[in-house]
């Protein structure tokens, strides 16, 4: 691991990128992306109207908020597949076999939501890679920081996403 001169730190590894914590911020360092692309991030930081939009802070939020998502997502997951599997027991009753397979039913779409949302996730960090996170698809103007809070795979404004549904109702209702 390269060495990170902070004293009073402890620096743990992950993949390809060194996070140093200290009481008052998280450095991460990507060495996949070069010396000197650290971003720090103050404790407890949240992204504001007042700063340069997708400026490098930002971005390693809604980097972090994502993986963090991500990692969630595939934990639960992973619980669903081993519940699954440790309920193969075949029910005597046949009300209770029907409410087991409902229940699993239920379970495996949820699942396959979750998977759909992972790739959307996925996407994000993507974009967040190649500089058109946080633009709007349709409009190419800034997504309100408050919408990404609340949908950070948010790919249109409001504004985009209201006209999009708009003509999907009209659609839908010939």
């Amino acid at each position: 691991m390269p060495s990170v001169g902070i004293s009073s730190s402890v620096a743990l590894r992950r993949r390809n990128c060194v996070h140093i914590l200290r009481a008052d911020y998280l450095l991460a360092v990507d060495w996949t992306r070069g010396l000197g692309m650290a971003t720090r991030l103050p404790k407890g930081y949240l992204p504001t109207e007042d700063e340069p939009f997708m400026n490098a802070k930002m971005q390693e939020y809604f980097r972090r908020k994502l993986k963090a998502w991500r990692e969630e997502l595939v934990h639960e997951s992973t619980q669903t597949l081993q519940h699954l599997q440790e309920d193969s027991i075949q029910e005597p009753d046949i009300a209770d076999r029907a409410s087991a397979e409902s229940e699993r039913a239920l379970e495996l779409r949820t699942r396959d939501r979750e998977r759909k949302l992972l790739s959307k996730i996925d996407a994000a960090l993507a974009r967040i890679e190649d500089g058109t996170y946080g633009y709007c698809d349709e409009l190419g103007e800034p997504i309100n920081i408050q919408r990404l809070e609340a949908r950070p795979i948010a790919t249109l404004s409001i504004e985009a996403q209201e006209r999009h549904e708009k003509r999907e109702r009209v659609y839908r209702d010939e």
